[in-house]
């Protein structure tokens, strides 16, 4: 007798019963996953593909297909490739702003540059994916949005510590968060175009980083002034 068995990746498979025990056929094991493990394995699918490919590049077929499962289960999981694409995007943006938020312990305002800058060389080495996928523009509205959102929020745990050593210069600390937006984007530029050449070592981008920053903060005038003719 011939019987079709449907596997939790919603494809049928075809086994045959002899003396009432079920046979299958030669090299088609079949391996069942949990509904946690499948949707980890739809989400790892789906990152490596958006990284590569890009949002518009890759299509559910094509997930369906890397996960070795059919369609309608990355439906049942996510909705769509756009559901799959929030959760990756999410995912990605608290890892990176945890990373960030977390180097920063405290120490000398310099030390706090290096310690950021540090932050996000180490997520560009860890999760090149992760950060392939953040720097493109988001095709999906979110809580969290784009990667420029995200640079936001990480400039905002800067502000605070900008702010204090504004008083203490007798800088107006009212410009502190400006600042913190110049700083953190300049950072996460570097980190962009670090992310292809990967050259020089990761030390030393932080070190030129920093150079640039904190000798930059160093030499700030209270009231800058434009040299130019233009005023306005």
């Amino acid at each position: 007798m011939v019987v079709v068995a449907i596997d939790d990746s919603g494809n049928g498979s075809t086994e045959s019963r002899t003396n009432g025990r079920r046979t299958r056929p030669a090299g088609r094991a079949r391996v069942r996953m949990t509904g946690k493990e499948r949707r980890e394995q739809l989400l790892d699918v789906g990152r490596a593909l958006f990284a590569e490919r890009g949002f518009e590049g890759t299509s559910v077929e094509e997930i369906a297909s890397k996960a070795g499962v059919s369609k309608p289960v990355v439906y049942e999981h996510f909705g769509g490739k756009e559901g799959l694409y929030a959760v990756v995007v999410d995912r990605e943006m608290r890892m990176l702003l945890d990373m960030v938020t977390g180097a920063l312990t405290g120490g000398h305002p310099r030390e706090l540059l290096e310690q950021a800058a540090f932050a996000l060389l180490d997520y560009i080495e860890q999760s090149t994916d992760g950060f392939r996928i953040l720097v493109r523009d988001s095709p999906v509205a979110q809580s969290t949005g784009t990667f420029a959102s995200l640079i936001s929020d990480i400039a905002t745990q800067v502000e605070d510590i900008l702010g204090m050593e504004f008083k203490n210069r007798g800088f107006d600390p009212k410009l502190a968060p400006m600042y913190a937006q110049m700083l953190v984007g300049m950072v996460a530029l570097t980190g962009q175009w670090w992310l292809d050449v990967r050259k020089p070592k990761k030390a030393e981008v932080a070190a030129h980083l920093v150079n640039l920053a904190w000798h930059g903060l160093d030499g700030m005038e209270p009231k800058p002034r434009l040299i130019g003719h233009r005023k306005s």
